[in-house]
């Protein structure tokens, strides 16, 4: 039988700064767009899909200039995470993927069907949409490894900005669908968590290796 899927959401709004939406658009518009090629191990696209166009903000621009993002990753947000789980629940130690930014602009642009390497995954909704465009597909059977087997069995999670969300990416595949036009921009913060029974140290090393390179 699938597994049970559910998601905590938690509105922050009132933790952001004054001046969120400006800086989240400055940066977003900075962002490095480009065609990521398929994350390995952790990929779930279909076989013949080799690459997915697809914006992203590094952690170490997160860092720079949204310090009050990464504050909130490490303090409030992180004891927001300790609310979901009945277990020990960390901020990842190395900065380099603790907290980034995905984006997308227009409607060729999606997130890449897979599952994470981290057991418990914050997702920092920055912009609003409509149902039709955007979403946060997340399949009910760990099995499913393309995105039409997600969608067969799946729950739908609407982007409202402000609100933050915890749930089980490991265990559950899921991408982001693409946005209903051109001058749509979809943007949201993704955050790592571990827990005391899958710590940090069970992140694939190969995994560290296609994002940072050897060493």
């Amino acid at each position: 039988m699938p597994l049970s899927f559910y998601w905590t959401t938690f509105n922050v709004s009132s933790l952001l700064t004054e001046d969120w939406r400006a800086d989240i658009t400055a940066v977003a518009a900075e962002a490095d767009f480009r065609a990521f090629p398929r994350t390995p191990v952790l990929s779930r696209e279909a076989v013949d899909v080799t690459h997915i166009n697809r914006g992203r903000v590094h952690a170490v621009n997160v860092q720079q200039q949204l310090p009050w993002l990464y504050k909130l990753y490490r303090g409030e947000f992180l004891e927001l995470a300790r609310r979901t789980r009945q277990e020990s629940v960390e901020a990842a130690l190395d900065d380099r993927y603790g907290v980034v930014l995905n984006v997308q602009q227009g409607e060729s642009m999606r997130f890449e069907c897979h599952v994470d390497s981290n057991p418990l995954t914050g997702l920092l909704f920055l912009t609003d949409h409509p149902a039709g465009g955007g979403e946060l597909v997340v399949g009910h059977n760990p099995a499913a490894a393309s995105i039409e087997a997600v969608e067969r069995d799946c729950s739908v999670i609407r982007p409202h900005a402000g609100h933050l969300i915890f749930f089980d990416g490991k265990t559950h595949p899921h991408y982001a669908r693409v946005l209903r036009s051109r001058s749509d921009v979809r943007v949201v913060a993704v955050m790592n968590f571990y827990t005391g029974s899958c710590p940090e140290s069970t992140r694939p090393p190969e995994l560290n290796r296609h994002l940072f390179g050897p060493g």
